[in-house]
């Protein structure tokens, strides 16, 4: 595996506990910011909404350029952003600049991912995918929680210069590391117009629709993990602690599985198995409420369910747009990143709902029929594709 995708590894790290940290670090923010917390929770958003706009569209708009300014840009994104979310004075402005440095997120890790699959042979695209996106997995399952410990004892704005030196020492490491790295160039011809119609191509728009069910189906429980946790199974606060690193090591797993059944033939078939694991493990959630370990259990099943399907739909959607828009692989790529985005907000959203109508028990019922209804929608796109997707 060339070093420059361990690099990338190193790079989505960084992004991930960008993303993520925030969360262990909100009470803390909403003290020294003289803010609510409902409204500092509002950081996550405003980073995701960022990425899924920067995933896509900028994505489109700097197609034309090489791939490793388009990297090394994003990361400088990141370090002078991340500097500045440690010296923000107020929660607007530091709302602002995550959303600016979610665009940088939402582009790095697409064009990444593109360059990552040309970096290997075509048997090995899988497991350099994986490599790609276990930068993000250990930044939820390691990084949160030193960072969640480290932002209490010293200071959350610390936590943030110590990402912006992350961000530079990523780009250090791609200026040189892709200096000598042969990527394959895409064949990208007609400019920002023509890469931004490929999003609209109607295959990745249903692969990427099958993405948003995903993470609607995970989000829509793992949004409410805590108040589920804690009302439905009636665990001890001490029990969130298990739950969220079991949920963390078993993303790790899921992405690197995922990387090899892509690798492994009929990944179409092994995402089919996959959506039906994640349908039960819901299920599961829903019937063994009342058990604490097995609940335990059933939270780290569902990290692994739901990056074995990220890594398996990320090659799926790059796979058909090598096909169908060979000059747009790295813009499919956003597409798909901005998909599990979108379904992370969706899921979040239709959960609210569904407590207000039904209560939190039946949320995981919601995530289960969401993952069914991707299952549906993948067999009968499948059966539309024939050749050499049923390999990819």
């Amino acid at each position: 595996m060339p070093v420059v995708i361990y690099v990338f590894s190193l790079c989505t790290f960084a992004f991930g506990l960008s993303e993520f940290v925030v969360a262990g670090l909100v009470s803390t923010m909403a003290v020294d910011l003289h803010a609510p917390v409902s409204a500092v929770g509002a950081a996550v958003a405003a980073y995701a909404a960022g990425a899924a706009i920067g995933a896509p569209l900028l994505t489109a708009l700097v197609a034309h350029w090489k791939d490793r300014n388009i990297l090394v840009l994003a990361m400088a994104i990141l370090a002078v952003g991340s500097v500045a979310m440690s010296l923000a004075p107020t929660l607007s402005l530091l709302l602002a600049v995550r959303f600016l440095v979610g665009l940088g997120h939402g582009v790095f890790m697409a064009v990444a991912s593109d360059a990552a699959t040309r970096l290997v042979d075509p048997q090995r695209a899988g497991r350099a995918l994986s490599v790609v996106w276990i930068g993000l997995t250990l930044a939820l399952a390691l990084g949160v929680p030193l960072g969640t410990l480290l932002g209490s004892l010293w200071s959350w704005r610390g936590i943030f210069l110590a990402i912006a030196l992350l961000g530079v020492a990523g780009m250090l490491g791609l200026l040189w590391c892709m200096r000598g790295a042969q990527v394959p160039h895409a064949p990208r011809a007609g400019g920002a117009w023509t890469a931004l119609k490929a999003i609209t191509h109607p295959q990745l728009l249903v692969t990427a629709g099958i993405g948003v069910l995903v993470s609607v189906a995970t989000f829509c429980f793992f949004t409410f993990i805590s108040p589920y946790l804690l009302q439905v199974t009636a665990v001890q606060v001490s029990w969130l602690s298990v739950a969220m690193l079991l949920f963390g090591v078993c993303s790790i797993l899921g992405n690197l599985l995922g990387g090899w059944l892509a690798d492994a033939g009929n990944a179409t078939g092994s995402t089919l198995w996959a959506l039906a694991g994640l349908a039960l493990n819901l299920l599961g959630l829903y019937l063994l409420r009342d058990w604490a370990w097995p609940m335990m259990v059933l939270v780290g099943a569902l990290g692994v369910c739901f990056f074995c399907i990220v890594t398996l739909l990320t090659l799926r959607l790059l796979t058909l747009a090598q096909r169908h828009v060979p000059a747009s692989s790295a813009v499919a790529a956003g597409l798909n990143i901005a998909s599990f985005n979108l379904g992370t907000a969706l899921g979040g959203l239709l959960g609210g709902l569904a407590i207000a109508g039904g209560g939190l028990v039946y949320l995981p019922v919601l995530g289960a029929v969401a993952a069914l209804l991707a299952a549906a929608v993948l067999w009968r796109q499948g059966r539309r594709v024939v050749g050499p997707m049923s390999a990819a």
